[in-house]
């Protein structure tokens, strides 16, 4: 991993060790360590510019709260919104601890300025007929693409609605994970922060991914990806979004019907059936439940949506 600001020695050795231990303790992915390192390399370079030269360890320890809103006032003139400066704060903050708890200097300036606010935004399930129709092949009839592939997307999706995963967890499943649909199976799915959970599998989800083997004519090697694309290699994300840009333009659906939103719709669905929330967190891999409470107010807005429209009052 490198750094690409021009830093002090003592900086950019810090900045490598603190690296070195989000991945082996922290077991972050290598997307999120590049955004880590993306943050920390923006505010150092502003330093840089800011003191008049590369910040030493010193300097970053003498730092105010004026510097700090300087640095978001100067991100905020780049066009720099709440959630990208929220975000930025979050990964140098995690560095200032690191530097604190290895005794190299405490930076309170950066925990002296609050963090930006964020409107609260709530997922946009889909309605179940939508969501199911979604994961049919059938709704798929009379495109040119190839039968496999028609059942595979079915599969993908499937897995998203059916099980809840996230995209990137159902396209790292492999082969030899595939359920059976002749019996009661689960999956063990590796989710953020590589933390494993087993998620239930419905015969329904099962069939389909059976259906996709069944057609698909390429070698599907035991420890490799499950779902493939056209040309034989592991099936990418965009394939997946796109097919569901065109399965929404065709069911007349809004933009917010994505592939995560299949997942919004398994969590939100579950809750209006009497899901709990502390399985739903379980099912969807949440580290707080905080994170799931959520759809509780997506729950809400829908009942007040269908007293609106129904009740002869409103």
């Amino acid at each position: 991993m490198t750094v690409q600001t021009a830093i002090s020695p003592d900086v950019a050795a810090e900045l490598a060790r603190w690296l070195g231990y989000l991945g082996a303790e922290r077991r972050m992915s290598p997307k999120t360590l590049e955004a880590y390192r993306r943050d920390v390399d923006q505010f150092l370079g502003f330093l840089a510019e800011h003191l008049g030269g590369s910040p030493s360890l010193t300097d970053i320890e003498k730092l105010t709260p004026a510097d700090v809103r300087a640095f978001l006032a100067a991100r905020r003139a780049t066009g720099a919104g709440n959630r990208t400066l929220m975000r930025g704060l979050a990964g140098t903050r995690s560095f200032a601890r690191f530097l604190e708890r290895n005794g190299k200097g405490k930076v309170g300036a950066l925990t002296a300025i609050r963090s930006p606010k964020l409107g609260r935004s709530l997922p946009k399930p889909l309605p179940v007929k939508d969501a199911r129709r979604m994961t049919e092949a059938d709704t798929r009839a009379g495109e040119t693409r190839a039968p496999w592939i028609i059942a595979r997307d079915a599969a993908v999706l499937g897995l998203l609605y059916g099980c809840g995963l996230r995209i990137a967890e159902a396209l790292a499943l492999t082969r030899n994970q595939a359920p059976k649909p002749d019996s009661a199976d689960a999956l063990t799915v590796v989710g953020k922060g590589n933390k494993a959970r087993m998620v239930p599998v419905l015969p329904q989800v099962a069939q389909l991914i059976a259906d996709y083997l069944a057609l698909c004519p390429r070698e599907l090697p035991a420890d490799g990806p499950l779902f493939v694309g056209a040309q034989g290699g592991p099936l990418s994300t965009r394939v997946v979004q796109l097919t569901m840009a065109r399965m929404r333009g065709a069911l007349g659906l809004p933009d917010t019907a994505t592939p995560h939103a299949l997942r919004h719709s398994f969590a939100t669905h579950l809750l209006a059936r009497g899901g709990d929330l502390r399985s739903i967190q379980e099912l969807l891999g949440h580290a707080s439940l905080s994170t799931t409470q959520i759809y509780t107010a997506v729950d809400s807005e829908r009942l007040l949506d269908v007293y609106t429209s129904a009740h002869p009052r409103a």
